[in-house]
């Protein structure tokens, strides 16, 4: 018995040696890098090409060209896909599921009309197939998502190769959730098929091919298909669709000023929180969010709020799929997933989800878990603090990446995995003040900085005054290591001190409030 094996492509990933993890421990704190973010020639250039050639086709839909950075001439890579078509062949064939998913949503993407089968041929040079795969996220095992492999190279070429990313348009995840604090209302949605909803021009298409069976018969020679929409795997994607976001917004300022702005700087990539200050603007605000999105064929679903007045007044269908089966005048209001942090939308609070394995305590393990606690705005810096101290000591000892811990160092690690357990009892309520509180007649922003020779950091809050109360809230906190190189304690507490005044900048940008006084 004999076979062949084709090496499609390898990848090797340099090893991380401790001294690379002792410099991002340092240096993820410095704040030495300027807040603007740069723009170069091929970003300008990446804009003045969606700007130039940005319409809307005949079906509703922002058209754009895939931003090149010089237009290609591409070798024939059929056969790259065909390899990679017959090895997808044999794994719905050892996974069923795998292929009743795989085929439905090629059924799916062709009868929304994202796809076309294709029979022309094109220029040479001007075409390219993509190979494509079925992933499954760990914790969505029902639904699949098929990605183009836009980086999969054939005689040394990859369509990303060619094409520009742009500009970073995306806004900070710490802003929006900042942001997302001001008031007592909250509204979360979501784009449907984000990417799927920009269009790609007929010109361009054919680098988009891929080969698929003809009505899903995978025992029949595979036809040829090409994407019409921008596609999750290309490197242009997520600039054109946050492009074509803040384009729409832009065209609709005047009609729609709400809803333009909450467009323009409440949206993480196709997640949109805004906090509003009533029931009445919230509604207003959700009703024309829609309105304005479907000039562009967006839809925006998956409305999720804390105020049952706001859920009433949106149908059905349009609510998250956890909201649709819950009786408004008497059910509990669900717990959801916001950027990452879980909301607690009935206590309107978020709280912090910790799942630990059980694991021989190793260089590589601790590293592992650190980084699988997800804390944006820095509300269990002092906790974690604690665990990159060890890390930092076990890169100091050099002690290889799946050797056990010194027996010094392991009490300190269980008792510190042990404490882990209490950040599922943290919660931190969402709006910076109580839902009763009233009106604002004053706002300061009270920093915090300190330093020893384990570590650094400072802490951020929002002082209200009102017309009968005041109330403190955590804004955001930061804290690193120390650097291993020996530093005084006046060093590391100037170093707080810019870090502190680093966070001032960033929130009197992000936080969109006015701040009467500041105390550092």
């Amino acid at each position: 018995m004999t076979g062949l094996c084709h090496r499609i492509s390898v990848l090797e990933l340099p090893t991380v040696s401790p001294a690379k993890v002792i410099k991002i421990l340092e240096s993820d704190f410095a704040d030495v890098s300027s807040s603007e973010k740069s723009v170069s020639q091929e970003d300008i250039k990446f804009v003045h090409t969606l700007e130039d050639n940005i319409q809307q086709n005949q079906q509703g839909h922002l058209e754009m060209p895939l931003p090149f950075r010089e237009r290609p001439h591409l070798p024939n890579n059929r056969v790259l896909a065909l390899a990679r078509l017959k090895g997808l062949k044999k794994r719905m064939g050892r996974n069923p599921k795998l292929k009743d998913d795989y085929l439905k949503f090629i059924k799916d993407i062709l009868k929304e009309g994202h796809a076309e089968k294709v029979d022309s041929q094109p220029k040479e040079g001007e075409v390219w197939y993509i190979p494509h795969q079925g992933v499954y996220h760990p914790k969505k095992p029902d639904k699949i998502r098929v990605v183009f492999d836009c980086s999969a190279k054939y005689n040394d070429v990859a369509l990303n190769d060619h094409l520009l990313k742009g500009p970073d348009l995306t806004n900070t995840l710490p802003g929006v959730l900042c942001r997302f604090r001001k008031y007592p209302v909250a509204v979360m949605c979501d784009v449907e098929k984000m990417f799927h909803q920009f269009h790609v021009k007929k010109e361009d298409r054919d680098f988009l091919r891929f080969l698929w069976w003809e009505d899903g018969d995978i025992d029949t020679e595979p036809a040829v298909y090409r994407m019409k929409v921008h596609l999750f795997g290309a490197a242009s994607s997520p600039g054109c669709a946050n492009y074509g976001m803040k384009y729409l917004a832009k065209q609709n300022e005047k009609d729609c000023p709400s809803a333009s702005n909450f467009l323009k700087k409440n949206f993480y990539v196709d997640d949109g929180l805004i906090s509003l200050e009533s029931t009445e603007s919230a509604i207003q605000l959700v009703k024309e969010s829609q309105e304005l999105c479907a000039r562009g064929n967006l839809r925006l679903h998956k409305f999720i709020s804390n105020n049952r007045e706001v859920l009433e007044s949106i149908s059905d269908s349009e609510r998250a799929s956890t909201m649709k089966n819950v009786d408004l005048n008497y059910d509990h209001l669900p717990v959801q997933n916001v950027l990452g942090l879980g909301w607690n939308v009935e206590d309107d609070n978020f709280f912090f989800e910790v799942s630990i394995e059980e694991k021989v305590p190793t260089r590589c393990t601790i590293l592992s878990t650190v980084a699988s606690i997800y804390d944006p705005l820095g509300f269990l810096a002092p906790a974690i603090l604690r665990a990159k101290e060890m890390l930092q000591e076990l890169c100091r000892q050099k002690l290889g990446w799946d050797e056990p811990i010194p027996e010094s160092l392991r009490p300190r690690w269980e008792s510190w995995i042990r404490d882990l357990q209490n950040l599922k009892k943290v919660r931190i309520p969402r709006c910076f003040v109580p839902p009763d509180f009233g009106k604002y007649k004053k706002i300061e922003l009270h920093r915090f900085s300190d330093a020893s020779s384990h570590g650094y950091g400072q802490c951020s809050y929002i002082r209200v005054i009102g017309e009968e109360k005041i109330h403190c809230a955590l804004v955001m906190g930061k804290a690193r290591v120390a650097p291993n190189s020996i530093q005084t304690i006046p060093r590391l507490e100037l170093t707080a001190a810019v870090v502190s005044a680093s966070v001032s900048q960033f929130l009197k940008e992000e936080l969109e409030l006015k701040i009467d006084e500041e105390y550092f």
